[in-house]
């Protein structure tokens, strides 16, 4: 252990003044075994001497005071940090001893019963079971207040008013506002009177409520989480015979029974026929180090930033631990997530989970997602989520290398639409797969976004700088967060359908925003032409003209071009369009395709507006109303019905798909008052406009008879 000299400066213990050459450079020396033994010596007597004493031991070692001192302070601290970590290993046992101690008693009072009657047994304290009664009713009195008060507000009379029901069990979070679906529409009619809160921003937020969670829940959850780890890391690390090979797709397959074997359940949680297992594993490398994305997954607002096209909500719930020194190791969390795909004719999936994380070594993260139930939870969700999640790895490039699995339980409550029927039941419309394309890409996006040598092609010379390409890329990220926000089928978003013209049906919502009120309209309709084929054809602006009919016709122009991902169609535009009468407005364009699907979103925006993003100022006043289309695969494997050839770059569930499925929505600004009524007049032009594009997309591509 090495020690100062204690030469220079004034404090306390120095004998001659600080210009003293003999004192300005002193060297250090390593104490002798002498010299050690009998400052501990000292230091058993007295830890704390006083200034006569350090003078005898400066003596009698042959030490300046100043090293004696500091000898004495080094010590002190290191038997203060030696007393703290006993005390820490000391009460780690004592909790742990405790947890099982618990445990033990939850596992007896399953089977104890009373010797009187054969029942369970009664507390012995009447009084306190008195009193907790009187709690839990003040408690559900004032439940039904408030559900009473939503009642009034979305009925229009109070709940007491209404005809008497049979009596039934419900919570705030079972309450559906019944009235509220498709906001008063009845029917193709669509009299739309927008009643007050009726906005997706006024809704209430019912399955976010804060919950009282006791000492046991936690300890409970801590449990579920714990095992819910080891079985994650072990079917993410294991092969045959628990995963098998498909001979269709090369995908890796769970085999059920073995499973089954391995970690046996009591019953599966649903009984209903169509109920169904979804599994899936895949693994990649991915463009970020892996304390980077344990940040972002652990933040539910990241989450959300993440995976866009997958997450439509995510919300904290309770942060049950937060994870030991700082870091996420050790995070347990409860979380509320609804995942979707981009079409209203797919439901959303809603999940109440545990979310755990855990350093296992230098380098190595894992974290895993499973259901929990709540009570006042358990009728909100018909999905079920196994243990799930992914393990991370370092990579020596600062890459990371990612292993994803996918495992839930499902009761479709509802009858899949035939267009997705394949997709969904195949597993691959929430698999590993697009969990993992959807990652990759997003993270070479973010890469892009933090690099200033991205390419950049500026064709007008209207991005003048990183920062003017940042807060561009920003804007087309917050476009793409509103179109996939807009076509959710989130309970938040009740669609009505329409009948279309050709057979085509659409679907519209309404919703408020701060510039308005909004008419949302899609439909989903299904080519014989290969997802990558179909997003060519929407990319190449020389071909915009057959299928954009707001341009009329007319040619446009990429004027500038941001490349954010490895895949050529991986970019954002900025188009301007040719003979036309709006030549102050330009259109924003952010296009992407990964191996489960692609997307192409635009949007009109001022070209004021255009010229704050790309001079690096604050985009996010900006309005935003965008448009675009989904492309997802049909399910179906390829069968050579087209003449030409998919993309080398195709690969997943793109390359293997003989058709697609393409989702187009628009939105229009129906009113700038927040309390307008929607007209038959809106209505019927999205609806044309919609048919009109759909029928110029088959006639383009050579389909209309699809």
């Amino acid at each position: 252990m090495d020690y100062g000299s204690g030469g220079g400066g004034s404090g306390s213990g120095g004998d001659h003044d600080a210009s003293d050459p003999s004192r300005r450079k002193k060297p250090y020396h390593r104490h002798t075994a002498n010299q050690i033994q009998r400052l501990e010596s000292m230091f058993k007597e007295c830890p704390h001497p006083d200034e006569k004493q350090r003078l005898q031991l400066s003596r009698e070692l042959g030490l300046a005071p100043r090293q004696i001192k500091f000898w004495f302070q080094n010590r002190r601290t290191q038997m203060k940090a030696q007393h703290e970590r006993a005390d820490n290993r000391s009460l780690r046992n004592e909790n742990d001893k405790i947890r099982c101690e618990n445990i033990a008693i939850r596992e007896a009072l399953k089977n104890v019963i009373c010797p009187s009657c054969g029942g369970p047994p009664v507390t012995e304290d009447s009084y306190f079971d008195d009193h907790k009664l009187r709690m839990e009713n003040a408690q559900l009195k004032e439940e039904l207040d408030r559900v009473s008060s939503i009642a009034a507000k979305y009925i229009g009379r109070p709940i007491s008013q209404l005809p008497p029901v049979q009596p039934v069990h419900f919570s705030s979070l079972d309450f559906r506002m019944g009235s509220f679906d498709g906001y008063g529409v009845s029917g193709p009619s669509l009299d739309l009177d927008l009643l007050p809160g009726s906005s997706s921003s006024s809704v209430p937020n019912l399955p976010f409520q804060p919950v009282a969670i006791s000492d046991m829940d936690k300890s409970l959850m801590s449990d579920i989480a714990t095992n819910a780890m080891e079985e994650m890391l072990r079917l993410l690390q294991s092969n045959e015979p628990l995963w098998i090979k498909s001979t269709n797709d090369g995908r890796d397959v769970l085999n059920l029974e073995t499973y089954e074997r391995i970690f046996p359940r009591p019953s599966t949680r649903f009984k209903s026929p169509n109920a169904r297992i979804e599994a899936s594993r895949d693994s990649g490398v991915v463009i970020m180090n892996g304390l980077a994305l344990v940040d972002m997954f652990m933040d539910s607002d990241k989450w959300v930033e993440l995976f866009p096209t997958i997450v439509s909500i995510a919300k904290t719930i309770e942060v049950i631990s937060s994870g030991m020194m700082g870091t996420h190791s050790g995070s347990l969390q409860l979380m509320y997530e609804e995942l979707q795909v981009l079409s209203p004719l797919v439901p959303t999936r809603e999940f109440y989970i545990l979310r755990y994380c855990q350093h296992i070594e230098q380098g190595l993260w894992a974290i895993v997602n499973v259901s929990y139930d709540l009570p006042q939870f358990a009728s909100q969700c018909r999905s079920h989520r196994l243990p799930s999640g992914c393990l991370i790895q370092d990579m020596p490039n600062g890459y990371c290398k990612v292993t994803w699995l996918e495992h839930v339980e499902i009761e479709d409550e509802i009858r899949i639409h035939r267009l997705y029927g394949d997709l969904v039941h195949t597993g691959l419309a929430f698999s590993a797969e697009r969990w993992l394309a959807t990652l990759q890409r997003m993270c070479e996006r973010f890469a892009c976004l933090m690099v200033s040598n991205t390419l950049t092609r500026d064709l007008g010379g209207v991005i003048p700088s990183p920062d003017g390409k940042r807060s561009m890329m920003k804007l087309a990220q917050r476009m793409v967060a509103n179109f996939c926000t807009s076509i959710s089928t989130s309970n938040s978003h009740q669609w009505t359908t329409l009948s279309g013209l050709n057979e085509v049906d659409v679907r519209v919502t309404v919703h408020k925003s701060s510039n308005g009120i909004i008419l949302s309209a899609a439909t989903t309709f299904w080519l014989p032409v290969s997802p990558q084929n179909v997003f060519n054809f929407f990319k190449d602006e020389r071909t915009r003209p057959q299928w954009d009919v707001l341009s009329n016709g007319n040619a446009v122009q990429e004027v500038a071009h941001i490349a954010n991902g490895s895949h050529p169609g991986n970019c954002i535009s900025v188009l301007r369009a040719f003979n036309t009468s709006h030549n102050n407005m330009l259109i924003l364009q952010e296009s992407f395709i990964d191996s489960s699907g692609s997307l192409v979103v635009y949007c009109p925006v001022d070209l004021p507006a255009i010229n704050v993003a790309m001079s690096g100022e604050d985009p996010s006043y900006i309005p935003l109303l965008p448009s675009g289309f989904t492309i997802s695969p049909d399910g179906h494997p390829y069968q050579g019905r087209e003449g030409a050839s998919t993309s080398s770059s195709a690969h997943g569930s793109m390359g293997r798909s003989g058709g697609s499925l393409i989702t187009v929505a628009f939105q229009i600004l129906v009113s700038s008052l927040p309390s307008a009524k929607l007209n038959m007049d809106s209505v019927t032009t999205v609806n044309n406009l919609i048919d009109t594009t759909v029928q110029q997309i088959k006639g383009a591509l050579n389909c209309r008879s699809s």
